[in-house]
This record gives structure tokens, sequence and C-alpha cells, in this order.
């Protein structure tokens, strides 16, 4: 009698094998926040925020270590790249460069302003140039990024962390505040896009932000915060010309100059600015995108770990503070004038 051939399935990939169990997670929380959402009446973005910040543990060493991560930084840039099948070169004309001015005059004042108060309180200024682009620019990222470009120091690691880890809790608190400031002071739909766009310092707490007080607002979030993406081309420059002033070498390996996700988002508005794209592929990716947002803010949540902060000084804290409140309040002085 013959053997029977029994087909065995191929292995999964190493790599989608590390990286399941915490995708997993991710999408549980995403799922659970998005039913809570739909029968409560509260944002998603919130919801997903405060499960994951409960499945803390998760983040730690373990199996879902890997797929937590990797949720918070590639799915995140994923769904926001599928942004751009939302929004249309009409909607963005109708901005005008009031927004643009807006994004151009708080980058350069707020690093400006930074790099003296770091100056002050006894830090080198180069200290102030990290911080301070991390909360005009898009948080982590910029932090990273601008790290790369500045000369080797002995505390340039454990202040390049606390920079990490400072500005993505204030961003954090910022996206649960500046919504209701907004409220408060009767921003409508454009005014209050353009604020928390321009203020708000990583890309995913933008997105939760201004999806959490409506369409319009989230859009019009997005939008202004891409173009504080963008600003990071000539901080990085600036500061590798500032390095290489005060030292004969020009520092490390750097990073791309310009996200990938902002240039696929850039490109995806293009593409749907034609009328091309059929409806069910338009609907279809914006959905895609929402789901993976909100299984990226369920990761940033589970990452937070608010305990590190302790192991810094006070004056660090309050400069980053300092930043972030000025950055707010400018933005809204410059709403008044632009808007």
């Amino acid at each position: 009698m013959p053997e029977l051939a029994i087909a065995v399935p191929a292995p999964v990939p190493g790599r989608a094998r590390i990286l399941f169990p915490g995708l997993l997670a991710c999408g549980v929380v995403a799922a659970a926040s998005t039913f809570l959402s739909e029968h409560y009446g509260a944002p998603v973005m919130l919801f997903a925020l405060l499960l994951g910040m409960a499945m803390n543990f998760l983040s730690g060493e373990g199996p879902c270590a890997a797929g937590i991560e990797f949720a918070a930084r590639q799915v995140l840039r994923f769904g926001v790249a599928l942004l751009g099948l939302r929004i249309t070169v009409g909607q963005i004309a109708e901005l005008g460069w009031g927004p643009v001015g807006i994004v151009v005059v708080s980058v350069v004042l707020t690093i400006s302003v930074s790099m003296v108060l770091a100056k002050l309180m006894g830090f080198q200024s180069l200290f102030g140039l990290l911080s301070g682009g991390a909360t005009a620019i898009c948080g982590a990222s910029a932090a990273l990024a601008l790290a790369a470009a500045l000369p080797a120091h002995p505390l340039k690691e454990r202040a390049t962390l606390f920079t990490v880890v400072g500005v993505s809790v204030l961003s954090t608190v910022s996206m649960i505040v500046y919504p209701m400031i907004a409220h408060a002071i009767g921003l409508d739909s454009r005014a209050a896009g353009v604020f928390l766009g321009a203020t708000i310092h990583d890309v995913a707490q933008v997105v939760g932000a201004g999806y959490s007080m409506s369409r319009e607002t989230g859009d019009i979030a997005t939008f202004v915060k891409l173009m504080r993406v963008a600003m990071l081309v000539p901080v990085i420059v600036f500061a590798v010309m500032l390095t290489r002033a005060r030292a004969e070498e020009a520092g490390t390996k750097r990073p791309p100059l310009l996200p990938w996700f902002a240039v696929a988002f850039a490109v995806l508005v293009a593409i749907n600015s034609t009328g091309w794209l059929p409806e069910v592929v338009a609907k279809t990716g914006s959905e895609l995108s929402r789901w993976c947002l909100v299984a990226a803010i369920a990761a940033i949540g589970m990452k937070t770990q608010l305990k590190e902060l302790a192991t810094v000084g006070v004056k660090p804290v309050l400069l980053m503070l300092a930043e972030t409140t000025f950055l707010a309040v400018l933005v809204l002085a410059l709403l008044r004038w632009a808007i």
C-alpha cells in the first residue's frame, strides 16, 4: 500500500513568530477599545491608551515585548501613512499659509528658547537643542535623530534616554489635556486641529487627540503634525553645522532626514487627490489605518514607564515642562494672528 503524502504547513517565518504575541495583545486591546467606544461613547484612542497602560507588564521581558515595540513604531507609521487616503490637496489648500507659518515660527522659537534656558539652568546648550527639538518637532523620533547628529559626550546616552521618556510622557498627557483646552476656549474644528498638530510631540498622540474630537480635526492635526516632521530636515542640518563648529569631527552616522511614513503619506495624498482611486480602496485603507493607529496607541500605553522619570533630577523635568508650556502658549497666541 503506498504511503500517504501528508502536507506539512510551511514553518512560520522566525520574525513573524517573534512578533505575533505582542501584535496579538495590541490587537485584542484595539478590539476591546473599539467595543467600549461604540457602546459608551468615549474616544477609542483614550480607551486604547488606558487599557494599554493597564497591561504595562507585557512590555517587559517576555514573549510580547518585541511585538509591542513593533506596533508602537512600525504599525504606527504604517497607519499614519495610510491616513493620506483620507486627505486631498484641496483640503490642504483650504488651510492656507497660516498653519505653515505657525509651524515654522513655533519650531524656531521653541528650539531657540530651549537652548537659552538649558544654558541658564547649567546644562550645555546642546541639551536644549536635543530636548527642544524633540518637543518642537516629532518627539522621540526627533530626539534620536538629533542625538545621532550631536557630538559624543559621557552623558549623551542618559540625556537622550531622558528626553525620549520625558517627551513620550508629556505627549501622552497632552493627548488627554489639550483637547479639553481646545474645547474650553472654544476653538473650532480647524483651529483645534492646528493647535493639536502644532503642539503635541509624537505623531500617535496627535492622531489620538485629533480624531477623539472629530474627523476634520484629526485630518488637519495630522497634516500640521507632518509639516512639523518635515522641519526635522533643516533642524538636523543646523545641529550638524553647530557640531562641526564646536568640534573637529561631525559625529556618528545619522538616520534618514525625512521618515518614510511622511513621504508615503504625501504620495497617498497626491494619489487620492487625482480622484482615480476607487472609493472602496480608499475606505478600506482608511479603516485599516484606524485599526493600526488604535493598536499603536495601545502599544504606546503598554510601553509607558512613568517610574523611569524618578531616576533623573528635577531641573531636566522643569526644562521639558517649560518647553512644552512655551510651545502651547506660543501656538495659541499665533492662532489669533494666523487663523
